[in-house]
């Protein structure tokens, strides 16, 4: 017996002409550039630079907050007469010395805690009861302890970076699937090279993340440790810039050291962290 079917509106029938469709449609050129995200992203601080005049002009009152324009006219002024450049200078040394040795004791912490199950406990136990401790804290044992200058701030730096790479780092190898670590030691690899040939390319993700927020740490700390003892034989980084010029109630200077600040951390998240995970975990695959 022959029924007539009603045809449901999801299906196509193949009888049915399609007409004229739009395989692919041209983009305007606005949606060309809207695409690039170095392109949103100037929208974004251009508008928030807006907002920052606006405000400025709005309050009228320079020493309480100075304009934009102020701001630039203060920056490029100490660029020009090398405050900015050394004090920057200074501050970078500091921080990288206490950003690699941070580095160091991570990787050396997690590569305890992956070959053992003492060395995870330990590194458990010991990210448990630092972790949540603020550098800034240990100020004052770091003045006892190495004195007034570079080794103080270093310490603080290597506690804030330290933690925060080594925890991201251990819960990344945690995260790599026991057939990828199985397949590392049929084909012989053990300790070390079981970590540099499988776990890390495997957990780079975590890792990457580990650095990102370890420099942000380590970035902030540093100013804050500068704002209180910064200066060391006569000088000091962007922190005691800042400082020097509170005091002296150069509030368009001070904006322009906090200007300095912001713009580093731009720099080193979208020139440098950027171009890794580019050439990295997005070229693997691992993240879009």
């Amino acid at each position: 017996m022959n029924q007539t079917l009603a045809l449901r509106p999801e299906i196509v029938n193949p009888e049915t002409p399609l007409g004229n469709v739009t395989v692919e449609a041209t983009l305007s050129p606005f949606e060309r550039i809207y695409r690039i995200a170095a392109v949103r992203k100037a929208i974004i601080l251009v508008a928030l630079a807006a907002l920052w005049q606006a405000y400025g002009l709005w309050l009228a009152n320079p020493l309480l907050f100075p304009t934009f324009t102020d701001t630039l006219s203060a920056f490029f002024e100490n660029i020009a007469n090398g405050v900015i450049p050394a004090r920057t200078l200074s501050s970078l040394e500091t921080l990288l010395i206490g950003y690699a040795i941070g580095i160091v004791l991570a990787a050396v912490l997690t590569t305890i805690a992956i070959g053992s199950r003492l060395g995870a406990d330990l590194l458990e136990a010991l990210t448990s009861m630092f972790n949540p401790l603020p550098a800034i804290a240990l100020l004052p044992l770091a003045l006892i302890w190495f004195g007034l200058g570079k080794g103080s701030v270093i310490f603080v730096l290597v506690h804030s970076v330290l933690w925060a790479i080594a925890l991201n780092t251990h819960s990344g190898f945690r995260a790599v699937s026991k057939t990828l670590r199985m397949v590392g030691m049929n084909y012989g690899l053990r300790g070390l090279k079981l970590v540099r040939l499988i776990l890390i390319p495997a957990a780079f993700p975590a890792i990457l993340t580990g650095l990102k927020v370890g420099w942000a740490f380590a970035w902030r700390t540093l100013i804050a440790a500068e704002l209180v003892f910064g200066v060391s034989s006569g000088s000091g980084g962007l922190g005691w810039f800042i400082f020097e010029n509170r005091n002296q109630l150069e509030t368009a200077n001070v904006f322009a050291g906090l200007f300095t600040v912001i713009l580093i951390g731009l720099a080193v998240e979208n020139l440098i962290f950027a171009t890794i995970e580019r050439k990295t975990v997005h070229r693997w695959g691992m993240q879009h």
